[in-house]
């Protein structure tokens, strides 16, 4: 429940901060995966399903299009050039003939690993020139960006 006697100064200058430095920390972070990545970079597109598909296998096509916020013949497009790279699987559903749920390869998996320590790596080697207070308040801010994060992808968010 948000806190009704926060200021919304105080609001407001968090959640520019936020917007200014999220985005920033994902291009640095996928800058470091470009450099140290050693299979071609796929587009933005087919990697945001990727990561949604490792996140919720076994999502149709529809509820991807909901979650990424687009046209389901854009995704289903998306689908066919990954299945084609071999990185996505559709399996039909056993009920409805019509309907196909998505899941990583093998193959996409290790891929999405790799990038994913790569990009700990270098977080990790930055959260290092911290200073001990930077790391708590880090922490400790932890579990309301999971909050935060979760109201965001909320339906009324």
């Amino acid at each position: 429940m948000p806190d009704p006697t926060a200021p919304d100064q105080d609001i407001d200058h968090v959640a520019s901060a936020l917007v200014t430095f999220l985005p920033a920390l994902h291009r640095g972070l996928e800058r470091q995966v470009a450099h140290g990545f050693p299979h071609p970079r796929l587009p933005d597109g087919q990697l945001a399903l990727l990561f949604l598909v490792e996140e919720r296998e076994g999502i149709t096509v529809r509820e991807a299009a909901e979650a990424l916020l687009m046209k389901p013949n854009n995704v289903s497009a998306l689908v066919s050039q990954l299945t084609d790279q071999e990185l996505l699987e559709r399996r039909q559903d056993p009920a409805d003939k019509r309907v196909a749920h998505l899941h990583p390869t093998a193959t996409a998996r290790e891929r999405l690993a790799q990038a994913r320590t790569i990009k700990e790596a270098h977080l990790s080697r930055a959260l290092h020139t911290l200073t001990e207070g930077e790391l708590d308040a880090l922490g400790a801010a932890l579990g309301a960006l999971a909050s935060l994060n979760r109201n965001l992808h909320s339906p009324a968010g």
